[in-house]
């Protein structure tokens, strides 16, 4: 059985992971909300997305995760952003 990294006991680690479970959560929410609203029509024409929505949601996915892992990086090596 492994041992706790740097002393932290089983409720701390347990906190940790459902603080990480709760930011990926509300992550993926705003990642919806924001592509969503972007991307497709208010009014439905169809049950499906079209290719036009197809490709936006695409993209806006692709600069949402993008400008995440910027973002985390540059809070990890705690430079100035440039």
């Amino acid at each position: 059985m492994a041992s706790a990294p740097s002393g932290l006991d089983k409720d701390q680690i347990f906190g940790m992971a459902e603080q990480e479970m709760e930011y990926r959560v509300e992550l993926f929410n705003k990642l919806t909300k924001t592509c969503f609203e972007k991307c497709i029509e208010k009014r439905y024409k169809e049950s499906e997305l079209n290719m036009g929505e197809c490709s936006c949601v695409d993209r806006c996915v692709a600069k949402y995760w993008q400008v995440t892992s910027i973002v985390g990086q540059l809070l990890g090596s705690s430079r100035p952003p440039m």
